[in-house]
C-alpha cells in the first residue's frame, strides 16, 4: 500500500513540475563574479519570459546570504520603478542598471566591501508568468588587484625601448 501511495505522489510530481515547465521565466547570470575591494561592480541577470513584458507586468528582487551564514537578506526591489534599499549594509551601494523592456535586471554594487562576499539571488516575475527558478551568482570580493602578466610584459618592455 505504501509503495502505491509513493508511486502516485511520484506521478503527481512529474505532472506538476511539467505545468511549471509550460509557462515560465529562465532566468540568466554568472556563476561567479570578482571585484576588488573598493570597487563597483555589476551583477548581471537576463530573463526570457512566455508572456508578454511591460514595465508594469515585471516585479525582481535581489537578495543576499553571506557566505557565514544561512539567512538571506534583502538588497533591492523593482516594481515599476527602483526601490532602492533605505536600511541595512546595502543601503547607499545598490543601484539599478537593468531595462526591464530589454529583459535585463541586472543592478550595480557601488564600492564594495569584503563583508559583500556571498551569493546573490535575482528573482523575476512577470505576472501572470510567476513560475520559474531565481538565478544564483556568487560575489567574491578580492582585496587588491593582481597584476597581469600582459601588464608586467608591458612595464618590462617600457624600460627597455
Amino acid at each position: 500500500m505504501n509503495t502505491r501511495y509513493l508511486s502516485v505522489d511520484s506521478h503527481l510530481l512529474v505532472f506538476v513540475t511539467g505545468v511549471r515547465r509550460v509557462g515560465g521565466i529562465d532566468i540568466y547570470t554568472p556563476k561567479e563574479v570578482e571585484a576588488v575591494n573598493g570597487t563597483d561592480v555589476k551583477l548581471k541577470c537576463t530573463f526570457t519570459s512566455t508572456q508578454p513584458v511591460s514595465i508594469q507586468s515585471v516585479t525582481v528582487s535581489w537578495n543576499f546570504r553571506p557566505m557565514n551564514s544561512g539567512s538571506d537578506e534583502s538588497v533591492f526591489y523593482y516594481q515599476d520603478v527602483p526601490y532602492p534599499p533605505m536600511l541595512g549594509r546595502f543601503k547607499g551601494h545598490a543601484v539599478w542598471s537593468g531595462d526591464i523592456m530589454k529583459r535585463d535586471v541586472s543592478i550595480t554594487l557601488l564600492n564594495v566591501p569584503p563583508t559583500f562576499n556571498g551569493t546573490y539571488i535575482c528573482q523575476v516575475r512577470n505576472r501572470p508568468d510567476v513560475h520559474g527558478s531565481n538565478g544564483e551568482i556568487f560575489l567574491r570580493v578580492e582585496p587588491f588587484i593582481l597584476f597581469s602578466l600582459f601588464s608586467h610584459y608591458h612595464q618590462c618592455f617600457q624600460h627597455v625601448f
